[in-house]
């Protein structure tokens, strides 16, 4: 009997690899190659485009450059035109000057069309946990507009919980986040209240994890929801001309335009008071150490208890489902390039 690897659609919002805004996407990639045995096509946007949510640039024109990272972070080539490796590059991505979500849409319907199974966004450098950074955050976008495309979506997020992380972790977080998704891909989940087209499965998924390399060791999973919080002002009035004091919006300088930047005030957000944040939710699960793996809806809301099912039979209801933890045995579990460990799968 012939089989197919099964293809994936890799995007994100950070951008192609660099050790600043993009440290994550090399490695995981390479990890789903060398693990699963996957084919993994990327399509990233040119420059980093975090707190974008799920947008489209509607007026611009999107070029594409062929970009060939190499070993061991990703470094490459960037070219507008196609041509063959070179020794030591290790692939072809596409970089694109559009958003997450236009990645996505693009490679769903011009650069592959028909072809892609699973998209997967990310990983993000840094937590999407809550609905004030779900909402705003372009990794999730990009998985928002593959379910819209009918495709099944993983929107995946790294948390920075100290100012550093070392390379074991973010070692270990390619190891459990490439469990999680072959084992999502293998046992989807069902919502009989969502789209028949699809099924009535579950439109996507947002798993968190903690880089923090104590809890990866052994991991503890947990089926979440989404935490509702909100945020204040994101944006600062730059200092006058000369001066290092912010201009009081209310009342600025009469010879001096008023200028804004991006300043958000993030402790609340990233620091909340654990007594603020329900047990079940994604950002309780991600605080305590824990992988949040969270249900999906596309249209703004959270999957209804009643009439869910997650992967492996866990059923929805009162003490169960959102909140339970996912029992996962890591032993078992393949680490990427392991001789003989990879697990095959195939459509």
């Amino acid at each position: 009997m012939s089989t197919k690897r099964l293809r994936v659609l890799l995007t994100n919002d950070d951008g192609p690899p660099s050790t600043k805004e993009s440290p994550n996407i090399f490695s995981f990639a390479r990890a789903l190659e060398k693990t699963l045995g996957w084919d993994v096509k990327v399509v990233v946007p040119s420059s980093q485009k975090s707190w974008i949510g799920k947008a489209y640039q509607i007026q611009d024109n999107i070029a594409a450059n062929y970009y060939y990272p190499t070993e061991p972070e990703g470094a490459g080539e960037k070219t507008p035109f196609r041509r063959p490796l070179k020794e030591g590059e290790v692939g072809e991505w596409i970089l694109l000057d559009g958003t997450p979500a236009t990645c996505t849409n693009i490679s769903l319907f011009n650069l592959y069309p028909g072809e892609i199974d699973l998209v997967i966004s990310g990983p993000n450098f840094g937590r999407n946990s809550s609905s004030a950074f779900s909402l705003s955050s372009g990794t999730i976008g990009a998985a928002l507009s593959g379910s819209l495309s009918r495709t099944r979506s993983i929107a995946l997020s790294y948390g920075i919980m100290n100012r550093t992380f070392t390379p074991e972790s973010l070692r270990l977080a390619n190891i459990a986040s490439v469990e999680i998704i072959r084992r999502l891909w293998e046992d989807w989940g069902v919502d009989t209240n969502g789209w028949a087209s699809r099924k009535e499965e579950i439109d996507l998924y947002s798993v968190n994890l903690p880089l923090v390399e104590e809890k990866l060791k052994d991991p503890r999973v947990f089926f979440t929801r989404v935490w509702r919080n909100n945020y204040a002002s994101l944006f600062k009035p730059l200092p006058s001309a000369g001066t290092k004091e912010p201009v009081d919006p209310t009342n600025p300088p009469a010879d001096e335009q008023l200028v804004f930047h991006f300043k958000p005030d993030m402790h609340p957000l990233i620091n909340p008071l654990a007594s603020t944040v329900p047990v079940g939710t994604d950002t309780w699960a991600i605080d305590q150490g824990y992988i949040s793996v969270c249900p999906l809806r596309a249209c703004f809301a959270a999957p209804e208890e009643e009439g869910m099912q997650l992967g492996s039979g866990i059923e929805v209801g009162p003490q169960q489902g959102l909140g339970k933890e996912w029992v996962i045995d890591w032993a078992a579990a393949a680490s990427p390039g392991d001789e003989g460990g990879s697990t095959k799968a195939a459509l």
